[in-house]
């Protein structure tokens, strides 16, 4: 994991509750079920787009393209609902997540490493 993306890594870490709920529960398997996810996925973009929120939830669909280390692209895309604690930290996350294989010249998500682009077009533009 480079430098970057161990800070990033640790960011995402630290918006989970102690005992918080992704597909496990508690910060440890959270952070293990995460380094598992990220060493298999590779070369990742992430876009996100809001459905909808009220008090300490808020639902969001999202798309991610990524390789695996055999140069192998997917697109994975679903929906993921949060429900936050008082300290608004990630207290609940459920998703539904589908991984489709790609050509590599299918691939829509072309920005450098890092954070998307604010000009780079979005879900719905993107037709996804």
């Amino acid at each position: 994991m480079t430098k970057s993306s161990r800070s990033t890594f640790q960011r995402i870490i630290a918006s989970y509750s102690a005992g918080g709920k992704l597909c496990v529960e508690g910060r440890a398997a959270i952070i293990a079920f995460l380094e598992r996810k990220w060493r298999r996925e590779l070369d990742y973009r992430l876009i996100k787009e809001l459905w909808t929120f009220r008090d300490n939830r808020i639902a969001v669909r999202f798309a991610y393209e990524w390789r695996d280390d055999a140069g192998n692209w997917f697109r994975s895309y679903g929906n993921e609902n949060w429900e936050f604690d008082a300290q608004g930290l990630m207290r609940l996350r459920f998703a539904s997540i589908n991984d489709k294989p790609i050509a590599a010249t299918d691939r829509k998500f072309h920005w450098p490493q890092g954070r998307r682009p604010d000009d780079h077009p979005g879900l719905s533009e993107l037709g996804l």
